[in-house]
């Protein structure tokens, strides 16, 4: 038996010993004697391999980037603080469940407990980015973990101010071919008046709380872009896997960064065992398994905010109308330290309903977001405590009655063959209305309580032998939605179309079929746009290249010719010409059309959701030879100005471009991708191709640049029942120190679109283990987590 490298370390808090064996890819495999020994270790392992992350992120979060990086995070400070949890803090912690509190308190003790440690020796422990930025970590307490809520996927305030902005300035029947609401629902807009003083600045300081925080400007340091988000997960039963067990895969779709969003880790204590994925500065798991039950999770798009516009006292700034009386805003001001510039004073303003984030004093309006994630218990995902211990599919579901955030599509698979989907998230609702426009703060719109868990969707072992999910309207026949409106913004089909005929298929699942499902690259929107254009024929401008879409499979592989040609056309060329050909048979004049034909164009979104441009697609008849005609001359003249396009873009000889050629991911990191003293592996990591766009399984949505920065850096096909089968992945490594040989380690497994097996049971671990670290007490602390 080969000896491992082994090491021992005191560590405060510690009740017993505690055993992590690192693998070959720097997952941490705890063992420990006790539950609160096990969330210490992991605390202390995710500070260990993610400190600079975890750190920006509790600074960005609480509102607290200025005491170190100065004055220009004042604002952001602000828009952050504006956004915390503000409510009552036994009520907060009792929502997750009795035992949550003691679990991050002995969670922020091992970050703590690293903080310290590697203060110690700054320059051997600590990440190389604090040295750069001239800053220090800080310690944690239990309530920063909760109070923080703008690190979640929630919605839907941008949409309803974009669809508001629409509906106002081009009409509704513009803002069906624009939105992504599902085509069965009808608009109603409840009132007209409250749009009128509307403008594109109204969440200026909402997106700013949700902002990463931007270091250009700074020593070496670079800005990363807030993304939209997705997710496909799906389980299929025994009879219809390749093995006779069940089978659960999940890609959660976010921004492709260094480091992953996601942190993987194993815990074993009595009582507990469960591994997968959570976000290294969360204890617990909330993608995975616990040896009995597996479990994944996909964004069901709730509708979790409301914009409220407010009129003003005529002659008081700090009043607005309610009810027909004129009711104070609340404020409260907070002081903050300031690196180099002392102290300054925050002042945040609330209405009843929720954080003020726009004022109009000219206009006498104001405007405040009122957001289901500041009740209590929405901590973004710390909900997943309530299930890892559940031991079969009714204790799971029943779990889930404490999810609050983000609105999820939970899917399971058990032991024993049982497979199902819940919907969950807190549901408002809302008599009379349905959130998907900007309404009076007057008091005639107002939420009605929550829907409990039993009133939203869910099945157990679908008829199918399979359920997936990926962000679609996926409510089931009979479901009242006018009753309850779960969100009137639901994600593209595209997906969950193409995974539906593999489901289908005469194939049987395993988790390599499932893995390479993962990356699937067929846009099934796309060639749908192809088919709908098709009858039209004769002499196309660039008739070659029109002749060579037509024929194409749809298959976006990074060598394909005309899955580059089609991206750049439809997206860059032919989505604006539709636009203004529509809104002239709309009847919009074209002073309207010119000021407000953007926020239909969308070209730069990285999804790019066909669903409008098939939509602006059909109000042409191509058996009409008026429209065929003028059809004809469109797709000639934007295919030849996206063939010029490319020319600049890749230049060359023509024959030689593909889609990978342009769609590549290069991951940047924050601080030293313009740093020319860093070491080059330091600032960027080799650039690869990537397959697919924001239309595929393997979803890989781009930037302006064509940097592919959206996708499934995490992804996860489990094994049921034989869990040392679990392939996995966590791009572009498992450490976020630039040092570490866990840094980038599965960059290449992930271009490959490969995985590797999850060591779960004890043999396994200790075959795939290559250190070991010991953990030992410092002296007797009371327990508090069994």
């Amino acid at each position: 038996m080969t000896t491992l490298p082994s090491d021992s370390l005191p560590l405060p808090g510690l009740h017993g010993e505690v055993e992590v064996l690192l693998d070959r890819w720097g997952v941490p495999h705890i063992y420990a004697t006790t539950r609160h020994d096990a969330y210490v270790a992991q605390g202390f392992q995710a500070a260990r391999d993610r400190l600079f992350q975890i750190d920006l992120w509790r600074r960005r979060g609480l509102g607290r980037l200025s005491e170190v990086f100065g004055s220009r995070f004042l604002a952001q400070d602000r828009a952050t603080r504006l956004f915390l949890y503000r409510g009552d803090m036994r009520a907060e912690w009792l929502a997750y469940g009795t035992a949550v509190r003691d679990v991050v308190t002995a969670f922020v003790a091992g970050v703590n407990a690293y903080v310290d440690w590697a203060l110690q020796a700054p320059e051997e422990r600590l990440p190389p980015e604090f040295a750069a930025l001239g800053h220090e970590p800080a310690r944690w307490e239990p309530e920063d973990v909760v109070r923080i809520r703008t690190h979640g996927l929630l919605y839907n305030a941008e949409q309803e101010l974009a669809r508001a902005l629409t509906v106002r300035d081009l009409g509704v029947a513009a803002e069906e071919l624009r939105s992504v609401r599902d085509p069965h629902t009808d608009l109603a807009v409840p009132d007209p008046a409250a749009l009128s003083h509307l403008t594109e600045d109204v969440l200026d300081v909402y997106r700013l709380a949700f902002a990463p925080a931007d270091f250009t400007g700074l020593p070496g340091a670079s800005a990363t872009s807030a993304i939209p988000t997705g997710s496909n997960n799906w389980v299929v039963s025994p009879q219809r896997s390749a093995t006779g067990r069940p089978v659960l895969a999940n890609d959660p779709h976010r921004a492709v960064t260094v480091p992953s969003l996601r942190y993987l880790t194993h815990l074993e204590a009595p009582g507990m065992s469960v591994i997968g994925a959570g976000e290294p500065n969360l204890p617990g798991v909330s993608i995975g398994h616990n040896g009995r039950v597996a479990f994944g999770l996909t964004i069901w798009p709730i509708d979790h905010e409301d914009l409220y516009v407010y009129e003003l006292h005529p002659d008081d700034d700090g009043r607005y109308r309610h009810r027909g009386a004129w009711e104070q805003f609340s404020v409260v001001e907070e002081k903050t330290a300031v690196a180099g510039a002392g102290e300054e004073t925050l002042r945040l303003t609330y209405s009843r309903h929720g954080p003020v984030v726009h004022l109009d004093t000219d206009a006498r309006v104001a405007v405040a977001v009122r957001a289901v994630w500041l009740e209590p218990g929405m901590a973004p995902y710390l909900a997943s405590l309530e299930y890892q211990d559940a031991d079969d599919a009714a204790e799971f579901r029943r779990a889930l009655r404490r999810w609050g955030a983000p609105g999820v599509n939970q899917v399971f698979a058990t032991a024993d063959g049982t497979i199902g989907w819940q919907g969950c998230g807190l549901v408002p609702r809302r008599p009379g209305w349905d959130g998907a426009l900007p309404v009076p703060g007057d008091g005639r719109f107002e939420w009605d309580g929550f829907a409990q868990l039993d009133e939203l969707p869910g099945l157990t072992d679908p008829e199918s032998g399979w359920f997936s999910t990926s962000n679609e309207e996926n409510l089931p026949p009979g479901f009242d939605d006018d009753a309850l409106t779960i969100t009137t913004d639901w994600y593209s089909s595209a997906r969950h179309e193409r995974l539906t005929g593999w489901l289908d298929g005469d194939g049987p699942v395993d988790v390599a079929s499932s893995v390479r499902m993962q990356g699937d690259a067929v846009n099934v929107h796309g060639r749908r746009l192809l088919d709908r254009l098709s009858p039209i024929t004769g002499p196309v401008r660039h008739e070659q290249e029109w002749a060579a879409l037509q024929e194409w499979d749809g298959v976006e592989t990074t060598g394909s010719r005309p899955a580059l040609i089609f991206q750049v056309w439809v997206r860059r060329h032919l989505r604006p010409w539709l636009v203004d050909r529509c809104l002239e048979r709309l009847g919009v004049d074209a002073e309207r059309a010119k000021a407000a034909r953007h926020r239909l164009i969308r070209a730069d979104t990285l999804f790019s959701d066909l669903r409008p441009d098939l939509r602006m697609i059909d109000m042409f008849d191509p058996a009409d030879p008026g429209d065929a005609e003028l059809l004809r001359a469109g797709i000639g003249d934007t295919l030849g100005e996206a063939l010029t396009e490319l020319a600049g873009l890749l230049g060359g000889d023509p024959a030689t471009w593909t889609w990978g050629a342009l769609h590549r991911t290069e991951l940047r990191h924050t601080v030293f991708s313009h740093d020319p003293s860093a070491p080059d592996a330091w600032r960027s990591l080799p650039s690869v191709p990537r397959a697919g766009s924001g239309d595929t399984v393997g979803l890989s949505g781009h930037d302006p640049s064509f940097n592919a920065v959206m996708g499934s850096s995490f992804r996860i096909a489990v094994d049921v029942g034989e869990w040392d089968a679990t392939l996995v992945l966590n791009s572009p490594g498992q450490s976020g120190d630039p040092r570490s040989v866990h840094y980038a380690d599965q960059l290449d497994l992930w271009a490959e679109g490969a995985a590797f097996p999850l060591a779960y049971t004890r043999a396994a671990v200790e075959a795939a283990a290559e250190s070991r670290l010991r953990l030992t007490p410092t002296r007797s602390t009371p327990s508090s987590v069994t």
